[in-house]
């Protein structure tokens, strides 16, 4: 079953269940797929669905550190929920042991030997690992192994 089909399906049962905030959640999820499949780029394919989930994933960061910021602890939980129903439908990133391993052979593949070829072996990694790494562990693991 699709990412798409599985949502509505989730989402059907949530309104059953009237889960106010699960069935919020999964509505925003499922309005970001429908723009995905009005946004004229081709298939709603489920590669294209875990990108939207991403960002709504960054999206949800970010509003719960303002939030913070901003001292509304209970706009901030909201956040927070919808982060859990978001992480449900994403895959598992690899952890660091696996990203590091990855970051030396794209190191490696692009030649890099130091922080000024850094974008270059990124590339590679995301080019071979996208959908299977967290970006923000791996820039740092690169920062660190070319000496940055």
């Amino acid at each position: 079953m699709s990412l798409v089909d599985t949502v509505s399906a989730e989402l059907k049962t949530a309104m059953l269940a009237r889960d106010a905030a699960r069935t919020g959640a999964l509505r925003m999820i499922r309005a970001a797929f429908i723009e995905l499949a009005k946004d004229g780029k081709g298939e709603v394919t489920d590669e294209r669905c875990v990108d939207a989930l991403r960002r709504l994933r960054k999206q949800r960061e970010d509003s719960i550190a303002a939030y913070e910021q901003a001292a509304r602890v209970d706009l901030a939980d909201v956040e927070r929920a919808e982060l859990v129903v978001i992480d449900a439908f994403l895959p598992k990133l690899a952890d660091e042991a696996q990203t590091l391993a990855w970051v030396r052979e794209a190191i490696a593949a692009a030649g890099a030997t130091s922080p000024k070829e850094m974008g270059r072996a990124m590339g590679m990694l995301m080019k071979s690992h996208k959908a299977d790494i967290d970006t923000t562990m791996a820039q740092a693991l690169l920062k660190r192994e070319l000496g940055g």
